[in-house]
């Protein structure tokens, strides 16, 4: 019996003008079910009591672990080759645990 190799399929990923401009944020607030997790990334202004949600993306449970693996892979490489990033003092919501 000779198995078949899948075929490798070659994504050609797009990026609108708008979307490459990105977004500046300085919080991200992270929810889940059992089917999906919720990531808002906002914008706080400093002195302001009022924050701006700028992207909200939804991942299903496996992509979300990867998006977790490749962001460590990235943080490693930068902290490898510019040095250790010394995590910014960031509020959290005590009765949740939410906000990063």
């Amino acid at each position: 019996m000779v198995e078949k190799k899948p075929q490798e399929v070659k994504l050609e990923i797009q990026l609108d003008e708008d979307i490459a401009q990105g977004s500046y944020v300085n919080l991200a607030v992270v929810n889940h079910n059992e089917s999906e997790f919720v990531v808002d990334f906002i914008f706080v202004q400093p002195q302001t009591p009022r924050a701006k949600v700028r992207s909200r993306v939804i991942l299903s449970p496996q992509n979300a672990k990867r998006f977790v693996a490749a962001l460590q892979g990235n943080i490693d490489l930068y902290e490898e080759n510019l040095g250790e990033i010394v995590p910014a003092q960031q509020p959290v919501d005590d009765a949740t645990g939410n906000y990063h």
